[in-house]
């Protein structure tokens, strides 16, 4: 019989893989591992990119996905579970069936929609289906300011808009909402609203290229909190506070929008 104190708690992350390492399920799989936590995949997209470019995007058949969802849970049930860049409306309606037929409540939404380039990557059909489909699933949800925009219609361009913003999300249904405010004027900041109290983060803005990955890795690290049984708060604080150190002591990699340091340590 195996020795019970070796064993981790499972997380889930269902997204596209990145061939350059530095986000996507690769990015998700390292954080994992940085936290404790056994890593298992469901990849919905195959890319080709590095720090400099996404050149090429090839979506997995939904049906190929779902096979993927449904063999892990079967066997590996996972504690929590993040989602990345799901591509087409076809994949965002089976993963919202997915999650909802396998019970998966402790779900994190990072709503990949917007490129660094600020295009946007779903079309209108996959925005309306990750709204209504998803949304209300979400134990939390991760946009960044382009995203919030997009998915409640608001200006969110500063602090005010940043709280109507996590307060118009979670009044969709979403159990909480974390904004990100890495493209505000000035210092960053970021912003949790879980219904009842609302929390901030602010961070002194660095002076660096090597942000690739943040989005994914943040919303990984809060699933493998979640998937350790910390309460919300307590996992988007140490996830919040690992990401700033893993953009601190980024090892510089690539010509472009380096990945970040998936070896910080965590606290």
């Amino acid at each position: 019989m195996s020795d019970t104190s070796e064993l981790r708690p499972v997380a889930l992350t269902i997204a596209g893989s990145d061939s350059g390492g530095g986000a996507g399920i690769q990015a998700d799989l390292k954080t994992f591992h940085a936290f404790g936590v056994f890593g298992t995949s469901a990849i919905t997209a195959i890319t080709a990119q590095n720090t400099v470019e996404v050149s090429v995007v090839h979506p997995v058949p939904a049906r190929v996905v779902r096979a993927q969802i449904d063999a892990v849970v079967s066997d590996l049930r996972p504690a929590a579970v993040k989602t990345g860049m799901l591509v087409a409306v076809e994949l965002v309606r089976t993963v919202a069936e997915a999650l909802s037929h396998h019970g998966l409540d402790r779900f994190v939404l990072d709503p990949v929609m917007v490129a660094t380039t600020g295009e946007r990557l779903l079309d209108g059909d996959s925005e309306t289906a990750l709204r209504d489909e998803l949304v209300p699933l979400a134990a939390l949800v991760t946009p960044n300011l382009q995203e919030a925009s997009i998915l409640t219609g608001l200006e969110v361009s500063t602090e005010d808009g940043m709280r109507a913003a996590a307060r118009a999300l979670v009044e969709m249904g979403a159990g909480a909402a974390l904004l990100k405010g890495g493209h505000l004027e000035g210092d960053p900041m970021d912003l949790l609203w879980d219904g009842s109290a609302e929390r901030v983060w602010r961070k002194r803005r660095l002076d660096t290229r090597h942000t690739h990955g943040t989005g994914c890795t943040l919303s990984a690290a809060v699933a493998a909190g979640l998937a350790r049984d910390l309460p919300l708060g307590e996992a988007v604080d140490g996830a919040v506070r690992w990401v700033a150190r893993a953009i601190a002591t980024a090892p510089g990699l690539g010509t472009g929008r380096g990945p970040l340091n998936h070896f910080a340590p965590v606290d």
